[in-house]
């Protein structure tokens, strides 16, 4: 297949009108299990729309390829730079876009401050900090879950982790809406410049604040990462800033995304959610089903550093990729029943949280979190749904809703 013949016929099997423009619809963000399954027929699509500091991307959907691009840092890297940036940062985020062999060291140093075990003491925390937030509603008999459960929860448990005050959080989630979202502007020019200003207030705010936590010594993974050494050397004031950053996008929003898209599917699917309150021990399979199912980051970046090819489609050296996560994670070819949610499946080899060497840092935090909402909330509220006549309006991109109401009987 000539490179000629291999790009008409990539061409050819873009749907009409697709670009990552596209995901900037909230009918995408609604469901887009539909737009997968047009995306994975043929090869890899390609994506026409200039992006502002980005060029146009091949568009990565079924199963084994998604793998094989992941897992594939040499060839496809991450790396800061060459229309890798896009969210408002100046250096790279540390180690998301950080390339072997200096990634190998970051990780060496942070994964210890986020395994299973260290996550693990944090549990009865997190169990507390869950019914508090439910005390407040619970009698009432609903809540709007966004404002009073999905966002408090992973948020102060991120703040409580770095040694953060919890009156910060205000600023934090202008700040964070800024990078993730570029403030739900409509155009990619808007969203940039919106991620340029949180960007720079996002420096200026660790900038101060890592100068207050090492004078008052306030304890807190920040502080660790102040006083910690790889090979006898402690991370510069830039690195460890890089890495709050990083902190800002997963902490606080992806598992505020992800009981977004949980709850919404529970309050809609009543057997489902019946099946966890009466059986509490499937709670750790459900979160990874619905993590698979719902994939609230559906999609992440890569760029090609040599001429390479992907299903007999030519990839050449410098372009960018959109490896669509959420599609391999319904695709049929790479996981059986993939077009069920099925709680008891046994094997579950979902991207939700990547795969590789950049795997999330923080995913056994954001496991945890997830599963004790999940356990703690049907304990005591094992029956709600969205008031008739609600009409959701999901956020794009990283997908979420702005608002999702729930009633239920009211507690004693």
């Amino acid at each position: 297949m000539t490179d000629t013949t291999a790009k008409q016929e990539v061409d050819d099997v873009r749907p009409p009108g697709w670009s990552l423009q596209m995901m900037m619809d909230p009918e995408y963000a609604r469901d887009p299990r539909p737009f997968f399954a047009q995306l994975r027929d043929g090869c890899p699509a390609r994506d026409e729309i200039e992006i502002p500091g980005r060029k146009p991307s091949v568009l990565v959907t079924r199963y084994d390829d998604v793998q094989a691009t992941l897992r594939n840092p040499k060839v496809f890297s991450s790396r800061f730079g060459d229309g890798m940036g896009g969210l408002g940062n100046d250096r790279p985020m540390i180690p998301l876009q950080i390339d072997p062999p200096e990634h190998k060291k970051y990780r060496k140093l942070l994964d210890p401050f986020l395994e299973p075990r260290t996550v693990g003491r944090l549990e009865d925390e997190v169990v507390v900090l869950v019914n508090e937030l439910i005390d407040r509603f619970e009698a009432r008999g609903s809540c709007e879950m966004v404002e009073e459960f999905a966002v408090p929860l992973p948020c102060t448990v991120f703040l409580r982790l770095l040694g953060l005050p919890l009156e910060d959080l205000d600023l934090f989630l202008r700040i964070k809406e800024g990078i993730v979202r570029g403030n739900n502007e409509r155009t990619f020019e808007a969203q940039f410049e919106a991620r340029r200003e949180a960007g720079r207030l996002c420096y200026e705010y660790f900038e101060t604040a890592l100068d207050r936590i090492l004078a008052d010594r306030v304890e807190g993974l920040l502080l660790d990462l102040l006083e910690a050494e790889i090979d006898g050397e402690r991370l510069t004031r830039d690195e460890i800033m890089d890495v709050c950053y990083l902190f800002i996008i997963a902490g606080l929003d992806t598992v505020t995304d992800s009981l977004c898209c949980f709850f919404t599917f529970l309050a809609d699917h009543p057997d489902h959610r019946r099946q966890i309150a009466e059986r509490p021990e499937l709670i750790p399979n459900a979160v990874e089903e619905l993590l698979r199912w719902e994939s609230p980051v559906s999609g992440v970046a890569r760029i090609a550093v040599e001429d390479t090819e992907i299903q007999g489609c030519p990839v050449h050296k410098g372009e960018n990729l959109f490896v669509l996560v959420g599609a391999a994670n319904t695709d049929p070819d790479g996981i059986d029943n993939a077009t069920s949610v099925d709680f008891e499946r046994e094997t579950n080899r979902h991207f939700a949280f990547g795969s590789g060497i950049h795997r999330c840092l923080g995913s056994h935090l954001a496991r945890l979190e997830l599963r004790v909402a999940l356990r703690e909330w049907h304990r005591r509220i094992p029956d709600y749904h969205v008031p008739a006549g609600t009409e959701l309006v999901w956020t794009p991109m990283l997908r979420s809703v702005h608002e999702l109401p729930l009633v239920f009987q009211p507690a004693p």
